[in-house]
């Protein structure tokens, strides 16, 4: 599935058609007593950081989505059913927050109480102009600090319809979204062909594991090896956590700059297998795209040590597998730079680092930073910058993305770090990011994009030439 933003995921014009969780499922919710599962971490610190930001006059949207295309004649009643039952699977999607003065406090509702709201937003013949009100309602329906922060719509046309969903980040990762194509397939094909009986079980809940992380990482103190770990990575970073090591053209003490996306292939599919191949040894591809990072910010800015948190899933038993939620942690690695003799030495030096980190993700960042007292003020929706690896082709529905159009799509707003995606599909390795909107970076973002393309296919030709 291929991340990108809903500028390029190909909307095409027809009519409009909006769900929303129903006037009486709010005044439900305005009933409720307090839950006493606490938000995750990372959930109170997203929503804290979004209220921050606000309140200093800059409106920031983060919101996740997913598009893809139903084909034929749609009925729209039956499209409900189906998007109402997939609600009903994920527990977090029917729970929301409070403020109770500074604190944060859950309400949860009961699956009886959770109704959608059909409203016709009419024909739409621009495609520009559906895109940018599909963007103007996700960002208003779709946020942090409001409730209930999810929206469906569907635009219609007599050959197929195209499904568009939102969610505030604090109910969905990227994860979650690669798995909601397949599934709203499956529930609407099952009640288009009378087959209720095939409706699936509820998912493990969010709203539970929640509950569990928390309670494990309030048992840590500042003396846990995991805070010592943190303390010295942020101390050799000079008191901060990690940018993208390359000019950005940023002034520090500047306004949060508006970003800019980036989106296209690495690798085609055989290229995509012989970097794998490659890399197997070292780790994997994870490995090499980080390793191949490195190279390429030495190359761009003379770095002689990389440093970056990689984020992980903490998805680690089974039953959080088919889970909708926010199941990510990050792991700090540090990867030095000088003296190596080139590619297998950077990799040998990431898979160790990673061995010896990847722990640390399954401990929420903000407890940690909290325990050590840092002054990391919630200024930007991104604590650090991220270059991320995934390889969806397991996912349940993967072969059939392409047919699906299926897109996991991302809000590019504001922010002063850089984000990058690496996906690997069956069609090969794709790239998406988002940094600040400047021409330093527009520059140096697309040297790194090359500078990257080019250590993978190095990499694919060894391992061709070793099996050759």
């Amino acid at each position: 599935m291929r991340i990108t933003d809903i500028q390029r995921c190909g909307v095409r014009p027809g009519r409009l058609v909006e769900w929303t969780l129903s006037p009486a499922t709010v005044a439900a919710a305005t009933r409720l007593p307090e839950d006493s599962r606490p938000p995750a971490y990372i959930q109170e610190s997203h929503i804290r950081t979004a209220k921050c930001v606000r309140e200093e006059g800059l409106f920031v949207p983060t919101w996740l989505g997913t598009a893809f295309d139903l084909p034929g004649r749609v009925d729209l009643d039956v499209l409900q059913e189906a998007l109402r039952s997939w609600t009903l699977r994920h527990e977090t999607l029917r729970s929301g927050f409070r403020w109770a003065g500074e604190e944060l406090r859950r309400f949860t509702l009961d699956p009886a109480d959770v109704s959608l709201h059909r409203e016709d937003a009419g024909e739409f013949e621009d495609a520009d102009r559906l895109t940018a009100h599909l963007q103007d309602r996700f960002d208003t329906v779709a946020d942090a600090l409001r409730w209930p922060n999810l929206i469906y719509t569907a635009v219609v046309r007599p050959d197929s319809t195209s499904v568009y969903m939102a969610f505030d980040h604090s109910n969905v990762d990227a994860y979650s979204l690669t798995r909601i194509a397949a599934e709203v397939h499956e529930l609407y094909d099952a009640l288009t062909e009378g087959r209720a009986a095939d409706r699936p079980a509820p998912a493990a809940s969010y709203v539970d594991f929640c509950e569990i992380e928390r309670a494990d990482a309030d048992r840590l103190d500042g003396d846990h090896d995991i805070v010592a770990r943190w303390r010295e990575f942020i101390r050799r970073g000079g008191g901060t956590l990690p940018a993208f090591p390359v000019d950005l053209g940023l002034t520090p003490g500047e306004p949060l700059p508006p970003q800019a996306m980036l989106c296209e292939p690495l690798a085609d599919a055989e290229a995509a297998a012989a970097f794998e191949a490659y890399c197997r040894p070292y780790g994997g591809s994870l490995v090499g795209v980080l390793a191949a990072t490195a190279l390429a910010v030495r190359e761009l800015g003379g770095q002689s040590v990389y440093r970056t948190v990689v984020p992980f899933h903490t998805r680690v038993r089974s039953r959080w597998t088919d889970s909708v939620g926010w199941y990510v942690g990050g792991a700090p690695i540090e990867v030095p730079l000088t003296g190596t003799r080139g590619f297998p030495d950077v990799l040998r030096t990431v898979r160790t680092e990673l061995g010896a980190a990847r722990k640390l993700a399954r401990m929420p960042l903000a407890r940690v930073l909290a325990l050590l007292g840092a002054d990391f003020r919630p200024t930007s929706p991104d604590l650090y910058s991220i270059v991320s690896y995934v390889d969806t082709r397991a996912v349940p529905g993967a072969d059939r993305w392409t047919d699906m159009r299926a897109h996991a799509l991302l809000r590019v707003s504001y922010g002063d770090q850089v984000c990058v995606w690496v996906n690997r599909q069956h069609e090969g390795l794709w790239l998406a990011s988002r940094y600040p909107d400047t021409d330093v970076a527009a520059k140096n973002m697309r040297l790194y994009v090359e500078r990257l393309r080019d250590h993978i296919a190095s990499a694919g030709h060894g391992s061709l030439s070793a099996v050759s």
